[in-house]
This record gives structure tokens, C-alpha cells and sequence, in this order.
């Protein structure tokens, strides 16, 4: 359906039912925080099907989770990003040719060839009456500001004499999507805007909004502006706010406005990723209240990247350690749970991650979480149950073969950031059989890393030989995958605004190891940061390496033990033990508990008062 007959139908069948309820004030409902007593819990389209999902999908994972889930607390069904676009794509966005689906008075509609319940104005209110019909909640995702088309096309307003032409401004346009323009707060029709829009999708029965590209940057006008539309609706609408790091210094402000809020960038199949957050979530602690929840983004598990943006059709990446890791770490932390993997296709270790009652109980009902301890990679983090005086105990080790120092590799880059954004390499590596191209984080972790090694040959004399054409013996990437010929998120490699046919695109903290061919004495190439993170706001630093020996340490033990002294856990005359994922008892102890971790792995314990046991 093209555009203009979108338009006139959407005009015809919505702007009847909603000219009046649209402005409307409804009675102000409870305060808001009442809304998500505990973490929201549910599933999320964007990390299996990116902007494409369509309704048999979406009530495909609804029917599990009803079937399957629902009995432990998990309840909600999210529609991602882009849903009014007819014609988007995976592994990205069309933003060359999108097909708008759009009312008379600017607001996004859902695309009926995705959609198919959507048709003849009847809105995503179809398929949120599928889900009550369940027992479970429907969510939607949006984008900050005001449609570029609504814009364009001086779309009117409901309610108001002006047109989304007057309210908007060009100025912190989202830079990764450009389908909408900045409202600028303040302005004859901004307020009433954000209120036409809720109205709608309060009318529709929704009952989560994730709203993109607002608390990073952060936009104080907007979300308040978004607060009091949701308000007036009279609709409990939980609000999630993405993506992140959400400034701490507006952590106050985010607990005032907001359901949810992240606290990290998208957050993918990467243990270098899962590994940051043991200090994002240690920064986050303090800021855990009823109703409002620092937000550790989606989980990637089970089945993920069928047309996501980021990876192959897989099962997760982490293994059965770091699965458990990601689990105990954002149940005592008390992040919201929302699920990426397609639900249908999970295997039976998948769904005993989402239904262990033991685990569960403290992701709903704990207090005073906070981390511990951490002793180099040896983390502890406790929490208390209100209701019997218990302490939760989770132990980590994220121990990690260490890389070797900067001072062994033949060649390192300068710091690559946004502003310096690439670097030549030309080294003699005469003798050397191995070669190690590594990419390592910069000053900010690894957000937003996406690197590029560029051209690079093997020479000898008049012989040149393209590293393309040898085949790495192996290859890391600290998010999504080493590629031949394109980078990472799967674009051109694209640096400096130069685009390059041959080159390897990767993601700190990355390792491509190749036996070399004999008789090469030069290895050379141009590095550099993407396209596609160079134009973020945050993230972007990185250095290249290159080694002609083992780049890494010798690896650390399989398992470790993380010893906790029971006086700290405010337990000085010993206590009994239970291991919250198996369900059995661990022992009685009296000064200390010193289980053995496996390495990514982590163990999540009730600590009990009492009982006698021996000294460990």
C-alpha cells in the first residue's frame, strides 16, 4: 500500500475516532512507580527479527509465554522498532525507500502487510486484545520526536491549528535513524503532540512504550513532555527509555519520569560485553527502586539473529557458564528481563533459565542488592529477602586469559577515536610464521568499537599478496563477527568517508590469527574506526596491534574458588547454605564459604543463619 493511500484510509477510519478523545483529558492514574512493583518481564522482537517482525511471529512467541512462562511472572510482548514500515530490512534499515504507514495527523500506524490485523484503521488493537485475551501485555517501541514525513508534508495536529512543521527542529536528530525530527518543548503543539500519540496507543490497549533514542543523549524536555502525555491518558503505560548509558547524573530525574531506563548500549552474544557490566551494574545499585529499574538491556539467548540486525541465524553465543553469569547477575541486580531469543525455538536448558522459581524469587521480591566485593575477577554481590532475614549470595569469576603487553607486539596504532579516526601500518615481519591482527578497547571499554583493517597485504619485494585471500586460522570478535569485506554490522567498509572493497571488518576485542605463507617479509595495511560507529555519540576508541607471537597469556584455571567471610554477610555464627539453581544444599559453615567457580561461570546461593558445619 503506498503512502498517499495509507494516508487517506488512516485519515478516514482513525482521525473519525480519536478527533475529540485524542485531547481529551482522562482522570490522572496512580502514580505511575505502581505500575512495575517488580523488574517488567517478557519478550522482544529486535534481537531475532530487527525491523522486520511480522504478527504470526509476535503471536507466536505470545502463545509460549502464555503456555510456558506466563506462570513465572513473565507477561509482556513487545513489538520493536519500526513496526509502520512496510518495506524494512534485516541487518539494517531501509532508509532509502521506506514505505510510511501514517495518520492525517502525523502519528505512525502499523504496516498492514506485517500486520495484517491492523488493517482498515483498526491499529495494533487487534493484536493487543490477542494478548489480554492471554493474560499478557503488549508493548511497542517508538522514536523520540516527530515524523520526518509528518513534517514534510505539514501534517496537521490533532486538536490544535498548527502542524508538525511548527513544532519541530533538526537539531539532535537521532544520528543511526533519521525517521524523526526533535520537538522542540515549549512550542503551540508540542505537549499536544506526545498527547495525540499516547492517546492513540492507549486506545489501542497498549500497555509498554520503549521509547529509542532519549536517555543517550539525554532528553529532559522530551521525556517530560512524554510523562505527562502518559499521565493524562488515564492508561497504566509502563516507559522504558533507551538506549544507553543513561547519564548517572540524570539517574534522579530517569527514577522521577521513567519505568525503565538503560544503562548500556545494545547489548549482544559477547562475554567482553557481559564482563562490563559487573561495573555497570556495581554503578547502577544505588539507583534500584520500586518502579523505577536501571534497565541492563535485553537477554540474548536461545535463538537470536534470524533477520536481527546484528549476526547470523544462531543459538546465543555464551556458553552455559556466561548464560548462567548473565542470569544471576541481572536477577540480583533486579534489571527488567526482557527476552531476545524466539521463544518457540528454545531448548529445554534455554526455558530452565527462565523458570527456576529459586532464581526468580530474588529478581522479584529482594532488597538491598549490591555488589560485595570484587577482588580482581572474583566478584560477589548480595542481596537481602525482606521476608525472612536471608541473605542472596552471587559469586562470579570472570577470569580471562590475559593479552599480552603492548611492549611484545611489533606494531600498536596511536588511540583511534572518532576524531582520529584511521592510521597506516607498515612492518617488517621477516621469519615471523605467525601473525596476529588484534584490536583491543580504548579509554571507554568497548562500545561502539567497530574497526577495520584495510587493504592488507603480505609483501616481498614485487610480490604482493592480499591477507584477504588467506584463510585466519581463527578469529574473535568482542561483538558480532569477523568479516571478509565488510565490517562488522555487515555495512561497506567505510572510513574517513572512503569506501573499500577489500579489508577485514571486526569489533574490539578482537584476535585474527593466520599461519603465514612462507616468504612474505612486510605486512601492510590502513586501520580505522567505521562509518557506522564514528557517527555515534559515545564509544569509538580502539587500538590496533599487531603481533607475530602469542598475543594472549597462558590461559587461567578452568575453575577458582571466591571466598566469602560469613561476619561479612552479617553472619558471624555460621550459617547453611543453598544453591538457588539446583534447589539442593550446599552445608552448614562457620567463618567462611568458599565454593569452586568455573571460569564465566557464577553460583547464586540463599545464606541462612545457623546451623553448625565445618570451618572452611
Amino acid at each position: 500500500m503506498n503512502l498517499k493511500r495509507t494516508l487517506l484510509l488512516s485519515s478516514a477510519l482513525l482521525g473519525l475516532g480519536h478527533a475529540v478523545s485524542a485531547q481529551k483529558a482522562s482522570p490522572k492514574p496512580t502514580d505511575f512507580h505502581q505500575w512495575a512493583a517488580t523488574p517488567p518481564m517478557g519478550w522482544n522482537s529486535w534481537d531475532c527479527y530487527g525491523p522486520t517482525v511480522v504478527e504470526k511471529e509476535v503471536k507466536a512467541n505470545a502463545d509460549y509465554m502464555a503456555s510456558k512462562l506466563k506462570a513465572y511472572g513473565w507477561d509482556y510482548v513487545v513489538v520493536d522498532i519500526r513496526w509502520y514500515v512496510g518495506n524494512d530490512t534485516a541487518h539494517g534499515y531501509n532508509e532509502k525507500n521506506p514505505e510510511y504507514n501514517i495518520d492525517q495527523y502525523g502519528r505512525f500506524t502499523p504496516a498492514p502487510n506485517r500486520f495484517p490485523s491492523a488493517a482498515g484503521g483498526k491499529g495494533f488493537k487487534p493484536l493487543a486484545d490477542y494478548m489480554h485475551s492471554k493474560g499478557l501485555k503488549f508493548g511497542i517501541h517508538i522514536m523520540r520526536g516527530v515524523p520526518v514525513e509528518a513534517v514534510k508534508r505539514k501534517l496537521p495536529i490533532l486538536g490544535t491549528k498548527v502542524t508538525a512543521a511548527d513544532i519541530h527542529t533538526t537539531e539532535g536528530q537521532c544520528n543511526w535513524l533519521h525517521d524523526m525530527y526533535t520537538i522542540v518543548a515549549g512550542k503551540p503543539g508540542a505537549q499536544e503532540y506526545y498527547n495525540s500519540i499516547f492517546e492513540l496507543y492507549a486506545s489501542w490497549g497498549v500497555d509498554f512504550v520503549k521509547v529509542d533514542d532519549l536517555s543517550e543523549p539525554y532528553h529532559t524536555a522530551e521525556i517530560e513532555m512524554i510523562r505527562k502525555a502518559i499521565d493524562r491518558t488515564g492508561r497504566k503505560i509502563v516507559l522504558s527509555m533507551s538506549p544507553g548509558e543513561t547519564p548517572i547524573a540524570d539517574a534522579k530525574h530517569a527514577q522521577q519520569h521513567a519505568n525503565m531506563w538503560r544503562t548500556v548500549g545494545d547489548f549482544w552474544d559477547s562475554w567482553e560485553q557481559l564482563k562490563e557490566h559487573f561495573e555497570v551494574c556495581e554503578r547502577w545499585a544505588p539507583f534500584i527502586m520500586p518502579g523505577s529499574w536501571p534497565d541492563a538491556d535485553m537477554l540474548p539467548l536461545g535463538r537470536l539473529g534470524i533477520r536481527a540486525e546484528r549476526g547470523d541465524d544462531r543459538m546465543t553465543r555464551f556458553t552455559k557458564d556466561e548464560q548462567y553469569t548473565l542470569m544471576t547477575l541481572w536477577s540480583i541486580f533486579r534489571s527488567p528481563l526482557m527476552f531476545g531469543g524466539d521463544l518457540p525455538s528454545n531448548d529445554a536448558f534455554t526455558l530452565s533459565l527462565l523458570t527456576n522459581k529459586n532464581v526468580l524469587a530474588v529478581h522479584h521480591n529482594s532488597k538491598n542488592n549490591k555488589q560485595l566485593f570484587r577482588n580482581s575477577d572474583a566478584v560477589g554481590w548480595v542481596a537481602d529477602d525482606p521476608q525472612t532475614g536471608d541473605k542472596y549470595l552471587a559469586l562470579f569469576n570472570a577470569a580471562d586469559q590475559k593479552p599480552a603487553a603492548e611492549q611484545d607486539a611489533k606494531w600498536v596504532s596511536s588511540q583511534i577515536t572518532r576524531q582520529n579516526t584511521s592510521q597506516t601500518v607498515d612492518i617488517d615481519i621477516t621469519g615471523a610464521k605467525k601473525l596476529y591482527l588484534c584490536v583491543r578497547g580504548g579509554t571507554d571499554g568497548t562500545a561502539w568499537d567497530h574497526a577495520n583493517w584495510l587493504n592488507p597485504t603480505l609483501t616481498n619485494g614485487d610480490k604482493t599478496l592480499p591477507l584477504t585471500s588467506v584463510t585466519w586460522k581463527d578469529a574473535s570478535a568482542g561483538w558480532g563477527k569477523t568479516t571478509v569485506n565488510k565490517s562488522v554490522s555487515g555495512g561497506a567498509l567505510t572510513v574517513d568517508g572512503k569506501v573499500y572493497e577489500n579489508g577485514i571488518g571486526t569489533h574490539a576485542n578482537s584476535v585474527i590469527e593466520y599461519d603465514l605463507p612462507a616468504g612474505y617479509t612486510r605486512f601492510k595495511a590502513t586501520v580505522g574506526l567505521d562509518k557506522a560507529a564514528a557517527g555515534q555519540n559515545t564509544g569509538g576508541t580502539l587500538k590496533f596491534l599487531v603481533f607475530t607471537t602469542s598475543p594472549m597469556q597462558a590461559m587461567p584455571p578452568d575453575s577458582a574458588r571466591v571466598s566469602v567471610a560469613l561476619k561479612d554477610l552479617g553472619l558471624p555464627a555460621g550459617a547453611t547454605v543453598q544453591d538457588l539453581w539446583t534447589g539442593k544444599k550446599v552445608g552448614t559453615f562457620t567463618q567462611n564459604f568458599s565454593p569452586f567457580i568455573r571460569r564465566h561461570g557464577a553460583g547464586f546461593y540463599r545464606v541462612s543463619a545457623g546451623g553448625k558445619g565445618k570451618k572452611v
